[in-house]
């Protein structure tokens, strides 16, 4: 295996992953261990989104995971089009920052704040911390052609903050699901928004990975995930469930 590291004065400093540069933080969660051991994090989500973003579009990520899937947005959207992530927590926000920087993506913008309903309100975090709260209406994106949701049980609130956005540009939404009360809500919200919902469970580990690491971290982990349509695009996933 070809590990995808890279050294500076005998110390692991930079990972070298799919879609560019990242560098090393703490192993301390999923999407950190799959970039250091396999040069990315859930491929399968990105292999679904392929046929969906096009170049010079806009789109919203709401979660960070430092940097892995913005890293491919930005080439996907190019120089026309623009990577917004929302990114709360303070270390990750930093962490992506710092990944966005090292790979030069002029396109991608970040945001230190929550998205839900309200904005300006302070929201605590686990451990204590508070951060500055938005809505996506409060963005004033001009224009978006995805919104995709990483992190899990967030998708109520955030539609509650952006009915005019959703309302004008109708974006593709897809999101990381919550627990089964709160999959409810979250396919309640998007069927009351004129949407239709597939469900999608991409695995965690990729045999095909960047770093051809043939060692599986991850068995039989799936993300619960669901990607949305409005009514009126008439797209269809032949090959997913609808609910």
């Amino acid at each position: 295996m070809d590990t995808p590291t890279v050294s500076i004065d005998g110390a692991q400093r930079l990972w070298k992953t799919r879609y560019g540069i990242a560098a090393s933080v703490a192993l301390d969660n999923l999407a950190a261990r799959s970039l250091q051991q396999y040069g990315e994090w859930v491929e399968q989500e990105l292999d679904l989104l392929s046929g969906l973003v096009q170049d010079g579009q806009s789109v919203l990520e709401f979660g960070g995971d430092y940097g892995a899937h913005a890293l491919w947005l930005s080439r996907v959207v190019g120089g026309n089009g623009q990577v917004h992530v929302a990114e709360p927590r303070r270390l990750q926000f930093q962490q992506l920052c710092v990944n966005v920087a090292l790979n030069g993506l002029v396109n991608v913008h970040t945001h230190s704040v929550w998205l839900g309903r309200e904005t300006g309100t302070g929201r605590q975090l686990d451990g204590g911390e508070r951060v500055r709260c938005a809505s996506i209406d409060s963005l004033g994106l001009d224009a978006l052609h995805l919104i995709k949701v990483n992190l899990p049980g967030t998708l109520v609130s955030l539609l509650q903050g952006a009915d005019e956005t959703v309302r004008r540009f109708r974006p593709t939404i897809y999101v990381r699901l919550g627990g089964i009360d709160q999959t409810a809500a979250e396919v309640k919200a998007l069927k009351d928004a004129g949407y239709r919902c597939w469900s999608h469970l991409p695995y965690l580990y990729s045999a095909d990975n960047h770093a051809g690491n043939g060692d599986n971290l991850f068995p039989g982990m799936v993300h619960q995930n669901l990607i949305a349509a409005p009514i009126e695009a008439r797209l269809e996933f032949d090959r997913l469930r609808e609910i």
